[in-house]
């Protein structure tokens, strides 16, 4: 008897307001869904550190013209090299981003926005989709959750959560076993060799498919067009593949529900 299927999708948070693509993910998990049952899951990767991921441009409600917020950060260390989960909210943030929102989106988002309280940028990120229904009957699952990650088969490119100067960063492990945050350009700061766990463990670009497909074992994918083009569907030859739905302005936040 065959399995039920199992569709999934990826993401890093993506804005505090989720971006188009997004939103056009959701949309075709539950488009696809409806068609041949199963259960929809969002596999969230907040182990991610770039802070560009949850920049959120939205359009004033009058002129349309874009204006693009993010979150602010509590010190350089977490903006660069924290992983989005560890990303600590700056107290006041909230509140004084909220002041700007009623220009750019409808009341009852504004009120949605004031009310998540949330200590780290991947939280935040995720209480306001659910705010917003987008998550109703999707489980999420965590890439930083410790307990997949042990779980999850062993890969060779991957990141490492370790402590620097007082922080969590996610470092590189290096082809020579060192471990290395990225600086920018060429430049790389190699950090004191230390022991580390596969609960510490996430992975690259490249190896986040099979190393995400070793516990989820979903049956469908759903990818967007970046995706499309670095995904080695070598690495999961039984899953059926995707193309998420057409969006317009998919790069911008999504706040149409």
């Amino acid at each position: 008897m065959n399995a039920a299927p199992l569709i999934c999708f990826g993401q890093q948070p993506c804005g505090f307001f989720p971006r188009r693509f997004l939103f056009a993910k959701f949309a075709t998990a539950r488009r696809l869904q409806a068609e041949i049952g199963g259960e929809m899951v969002f596999f969230y990767h907040d182990s991610d550190h770039d802070p560009r991921e949850t920049q959120t441009t939205l359009r004033h409600r009058k002129t349309d013209a874009p204006l693009t917020f993010n979150f602010t950060f509590q010190n350089k260390i977490q903006r660069k090299f924290s992983p989005l989960y560890a990303k600590k909210i700056p107290p006041g943030w909230r509140d004084q981003t909220a002041r700007q929102l009623p220009a750019y989106v409808a009341a009852r988002w504004v009120s949605a926005f004031q009310g998540i309280e949330a200590d780290t940028v991947a939280d935040f990120c995720l209480h306001l989709y659910r705010a917003m229904g987008l998550l109703e009957g999707i489980r999420v699952v965590r890439s930083s959750d410790p307990a997949f990650r042990q779980a999850a088969q062993p890969i060779d490119d991957y990141f490492v959560d370790v402590r620097y100067e007082g922080e969590l960063v996610r470092a590189r492990r290096a082809p020579t076993g060192t471990l290395q945050l990225h600086e920018g350009g060429s430049a790389y700061l190699t950090l004191p060799a230390t022991p580390f766990t596969p609960a510490q463990i996430s992975p690259s670009r490249d190896s986040r498919l099979r190393w995400m497909q070793s516990v989820l074992h979903c049956t469908h994918y759903i990818a967007g067009a970046g995706e499309q083009a670095y995904l080695n569907r070598a690495d999961a030859p039984e899953i059926t593949f995707l193309t998420r739905d057409p969006i317009d302005r998919s790069d911008e936040a999504y706040t149409d529900v």
